[in-house]
């Protein structure tokens, strides 16, 4: 008789450990790679970019910035969010921006790449409702921390420590699937008025 590979049950991470929230930018999902060997790719979510099969001009920015990206952003794959003008709600920007997600890695590195930031953290700690509810309520009452003054944020990402896992949470229809909030966004509708 052979046995059959064994598969182990994994591990299961403790639920009440740290968490990072930060504010969810309504954009483009991008990435940039760098290779050990100096070179650099662009990507969207699914697949890389060229400047001839652009994501809302990425490729070209990064094109356009490889000398710095390659000296401050080092080896490794750096995954953000695209945004800004002319991509999903816009943020009142005259122009596009590129925003790492690893905030605790970049939060206190020196001067970034042109046009690069860091998604803004909103609470590191405990994970609690009442935790994830004062971020969603401080985005409600004072607007973006990504673009002062822009009032309609789109919502917030959880990163769990232990699990190694990020959850969003939306300001605006949260509850209904993507394609059906995507509509009722488009006609100008919310979640109250269905």
């Amino acid at each position: 008789m052979t046995r059959p590979n064994f598969a182990a049950f994994p591990k299961i991470p403790r639920l009440k450990r740290t968490i990072i929230i930060t504010e969810k930018i309504d954009g483009t999902n991008a990435q940039i790679v760098v290779t050990p060997e100096g070179e650099v790719f662009a990507g969207s979510r699914t697949r890389y970019v060229t400047p001839e099969n652009d994501n809302f001009g990425f490729a070209t920015w990064v094109k356009h910035n490889e000398t710095e990206i390659r000296e401050k952003l080092g080896v490794g794959t750096h995954y953000g969010e695209w945004w800004g003008s002319g991509i999903q709600r816009g943020y009142g920007l005259t122009k596009k921006k590129f925003s790492l997600f690893n905030s605790t890695r970049w939060k206190d590195v020196g001067l970034l790449p042109p046009d690069v930031d860091v998604v803004p953290t909103l609470f590191i700690g405990e994970l609690t409702d009442g935790n994830i509810e004062a971020a969603l309520t401080h985005l409600r009452q004072n607007g973006s921390m990504a673009a002062p003054g822009f009032m309609n944020p789109e919502g917030v990402v959880i990163y769990m420590t232990a699990s190694g896992t990020m959850h969003k949470v939306l300001l605006e229809n949260d509850a209904l699937p993507k394609g059906v909030a995507e509509k009722l966004s488009q006609a100008g509708g919310s979640e109250a008025q269905t």
